[in-house]
């Protein structure tokens, strides 16, 4: 969604000035990093915004609107297909599930026809399945959608939602009318939600939003967010990947080294299983996602999804990369010859290493990886054993640090590949 600074009424000044008091003296008690025991590894989960967007017309089309049904949908399938059990745990709820007017008490209700239920049914709904639920709001004014924004009633807010049994807050930065509104919005939202008392991971929008104006502060974020949107929505294409991506990789001297348990650069939603992307695209976005260490928040209609894409998302191998422990981000390593290798340092001394073709002509190219310039020359030295995971998996064998690895990738395509230390043991 594109930013919109927009000017309203101002909130009385001494309103403002008590919030920011509070804010500077919650800052001095604050840890450098969010503290809330959340987000150990990216969180994982589906969020509806890409594939059903803001359909609000549940005469016509009931199996796409935004409304209570869905959500039960998805819930029950998320159990009975697998996902929950390889770590797709919250089912998120975007933009548009509001009534146009907060109730009489001043707090948000859901749209009373499309969630006849309110969202506390909804959640225990949820809950009852083994799964927690995610919803959306704005720091601003109104959400991006024209719905009502928090701007005013964070503490109302946060404590609504905590009441209601949220276990997830999205929290957009439309309709703020001033950059100091926006970024002191964030941090007093993330204060609200650990004063309730429930654990409700935290996903922002702020650097997004501050990139047009100034270069964030990824520390300061990082204090307050679980994870945090740097670049534009995913839209269902290969040029949405493929700029996120080079976006990515052209930012990561500045936002690699932020992320870790706790805190996760997300480069937003997977749509896989949808309709622009090819396979070997698909198997791009699944690597890379993985190597980036993102949140894992599928935008798709699990109950149309095909047995490919469903088996690509529910890989355990490439989601045990994403969720490794050690928490630390992969980047690009090099560039070269319209081909990307990127690695990520995983735990117990093992690599993921994801060669990419950059190509979208021609046939499958031929790609030879020196071992020793892998993981800063310790990646595999003296030895190690490297299996191919992605497209399909394959046990390559056990490689010295002086050899070469060969592959062949795809045009859009990207091979991804698990590199385990070995010990060569002498015997006697």
């Amino acid at each position: 969604r594109v930013m919109k600074l927009r000017s309203r009424d101002q909130r009385p000044g001494w309103v403002l000035m008590f919030h920011f008091l509070v804010l500077v003296l919650c800052e001095i008690l604050v840890a450098r990093a969010l503290d809330n025991g959340l987000a150990r590894t990216p969180t994982m989960g589906w969020l509806h915004w890409e594939r059903f967007l803001c359909n609000l017309n549940c005469k016509e089309e009931p199996d796409s609107c935004i409304s209570e049904q869905l959500f039960m949908q998805m819930a029950e399938l998320m159990v009975s297909d697998g996902w929950k059990d390889v770590g797709y745990e919250y089912l998120c709820i975007d933009d548009c599930w509001m009534a146009p007017q907060r109730d009489s008490e001043n707090r948000l209700q859901a749209d009373p026809q499309r969630f006849p239920g309110g969202i506390r049914r909804l959640a225990n709904y949820v809950h009852s399945k083994g799964l927690k639920l995610g919803i959306y709001a704005d720091v601003g004014n109104k959400t991006c959608a024209g719905f009502p924004g928090s701007f005013g009633h964070y503490d109302l807010d946060a404590q609504t939602f905590a009441d209601w049994g949220v276990d997830l807050l999205k929290f957009d930065g439309c309709y703020c009318d001033s950059i100091n509104h926006l970024e002191n919005g964030y941090k007093y939202m993330s204060l609200a939600l650990n004063r309730t008392g429930r654990s409700i991971v935290y996903s922002c929008e702020w650097p997004l939003y501050l990139w047009p104006f100034h270069k964030p502060n990824y520390t300061d974020i990082r204090q307050y967010c679980n994870h945090w949107r740097n670049f534009d929505d995913v839209s269902d294409s290969w040029q949405s990947i493929n700029d996120i991506l080079d976006w990515t990789s052209s930012r990561q001297e500045e936002i690699v080294d932020v992320a870790g348990p706790g805190g996760w650069n997300d480069p937003d939603m997977l749509v896989i299983g949808n309709f622009g992307l090819s396979w070997d695209q698909q198997v791009t976005q699944m690597a890379l996602w993985a190597i980036m260490a993102a949140p894992l928040l599928m935008s798709n209609d699990l109950r149309q999804i095909s047995p490919q894409a469903k088996a690509l998302l529910q890989n355990k191998d490439v989601i045990a990369i994403n969720q490794d422990p050690l928490g630390k981000q992969g980047y690009c390593l090099r560039k070269e010859d319209n081909t990307e290798v990127w690695e990520r340092p995983l735990s117990n001394l093992a690599w993921a290493v994801a060669v990419r073709n950059l190509q979208e002509i021609g046939g499958p190219r031929s790609y030879t990886i020196t071992i020793v310039s892998l993981g800063h020359g310790v990646a595999c030295n003296p030895g190690c054993f490297i299996t191919q995971l992605l497209p399909v998996k394959k046990e390559l064998g056990f490689y010295e640090w002086t050899s070469s690895l060969k592959t062949q990738i795809n045009p859009t395509g990207t091979v991804l590949f698990r590199l385990e230390a070995a010990t060569i043991v002498q015997k006697n």
